[in-house]
């Protein structure tokens, strides 16, 4: 073999190796965009999610904040009709006290859990 083949032959072999070397780090260069881009929709997507909880957990606490409140409103209501009932119960006793014509007792026909109430209201 010729000393110009050998050298041929070593500079062919170098071109070699530096094309394999500059396709790998091509490909190295591809495969980082890829993932590059793909981490970047990744990020998109829980941006997106996060967004979508967040609105999801203010209408949640927009509803608790609503059932507590209509909760304290039924409550206050509820104690409005005792006190209303009792003041209505006194009044009946008061009433049965002072009238000559009752025998002491409460008034049927005011009272609303009585069953001649209940028969006026159907009529």
């Amino acid at each position: 073999m010729s000393t110009g083949l050998i050298i041929a032959i070593a500079v062919v072999a170098l071109i070699v190796i530096v094309l394999i070397a500059i396709a790998s780090s091509s490909a190295r260069n591809r495969k980082r965009e890829e993932r590059r881009e793909v981490a970047g929709r990744h990020r998109d997507e829980a941006r997106h999610r996060h967004v979508k909880a967040e609105k999801h957990q203010a209408e949640a606490d927009e509803k608790a904040a609503r059932a507590k409140r209509e909760a304290a409103e039924a409550e206050e209501r509820a104690h409005d009709a005792r006190r209303e009932r009792e003041a209505a119960d006194a009044h009946d006793r008061h009433a049965a006290d002072l009238d000559p014509d009752s025998d002491g007792e409460r008034s049927e026909r005011n009272d609303p859990r009585s069953a001649e109430t209940e028969e006026r209201r159907r009529v």
